[in-house]
């Protein structure tokens, strides 16, 4: 199986390559810059082929793709910073690389026929309530120009492909690039004490655990929309940095804060990040392990002293 996995240079693209070198398949990895700008850990994906690619150039994606002829094109590539994508200035681009760009990328698959995976996210949904959200539920309605532009992502891929798979995930962690655990272990060696939002409830992605999902699904025709993050239970921001210092060994005071009380944020957060993952077990894919699990596995392969 030959698989074109776009957005490599991130934390999920470069988990899904490793994982398509150990089971043996061929991945060919593509991001913006003109060679490979991972984390070189002497993992696989960086001795895998890489090409350059700008997935909003419509006739460079087709080019690109169509040579290659993969069995899967995993879209891993997006426009992530959130905050950021409220900026006026910035609005046309993020729905450019979010929407247009897996437009271009949908219509090649469909073109070669070829299996697409599309990463989602939560923010596609109100974050409102506690009713953990269905992976089939479309009462769409994002808070934010991320949640608006990973929504028409979705709606490109499943209103041009019959052999799609659409996965959201949330509160995403792995060792290649930031997230939420390196910023708390850095904040947390030069404060005594930190404060974190309490009324945002949901549960983390251990990048690693969830591209042995994907390449489990890919390897099935079981099409649709699903939902994955770690086991574990739900839990606020605040008592995930708890568990971080707690497994860490910090000694650092963590303090609640609702969403108001801290302010700041550009971009309105869901406060119900719950996704229901049943969809899952029900179709014969191994849930994730607990997020209990994940980390105490990331801060293992953490270099910490980088942080």
């Amino acid at each position: 199986m030959k698989v074109f996995v776009t957005g490599v240079a991130g934390q999920l693209g470069h988990d899904v390559m490793n994982e398509l070198a150990k089971r043996g398949y061929e991945g060919i990895g593509t991001d913006l810059k003109e060679t490979y700008s991972g984390v070189q850990d002497g993992s696989p994906v960086t001795t895998m082929p890489y090409v350059s690619l700008d997935i909003t150039d419509a006739k460079a994606v087709e080019e690109t793709i169509t040579k290659v002829k993969p069995d899967v094109i995993v879209h891993c590539a997006a426009w992530t910073a959130v905050d950021a994508a409220e900026d006026e200035d910035k609005k046309g681009l993020v729905h450019k690389i979010n929407v247009e760009g897996t437009q271009n990328i949908a219509n090649v698959a469909k073109k070669i026929d070829a299996k697409m995976v599309y990463i989602s996210t939560d923010y596609v949904f109100n974050g409102q309530g506690e009713t953990p959200w269905d992976p089939d539920c479309k009462d769409y309605a994002p808070l934010s120009v991320y949640g608006e532009t990973k929504l028409g992502g979705e709606q490109a891929v499943s209103n041009t492909l019959d052999k799609y798979f659409i996965v959201r995930i949330a509160w995403v962690f792995g060792l290649n690039g930031n997230n939420f655990i390196k910023t708390m272990l850095r904040v947390g060696k030069t404060h005594d004490q930190v404060t974190v939002v309490s009324d945002q409830i949901g549960t983390p992605t251990y990048t690693l655990d969830l591209s042995r999902l994907l390449v489990d699904m890919i390897e099935t025709d079981k099409y649709g929309y699903y939902h994955a993050t770690n086991e574990g239970g739900f839990i606020s921001w605040y008592e995930f940095t708890k568990e971080i210092y707690r497994q860490a060994g910090y000694s650092t005071k963590v303090l609640p804060v609702t969403t108001e009380e801290y302010g700041i944020s550009k971009a309105a957060r869901p406060f119900n990040s719950r996704l229901d993952k049943s969809k899952l077990v029900k179709n014969g894919f191994t849930p994730l392990p607990t997020w209990q699990n994940a980390l105490s596995r990331y801060l293992k392969e953490l270099n910490m002293e980088e942080l």
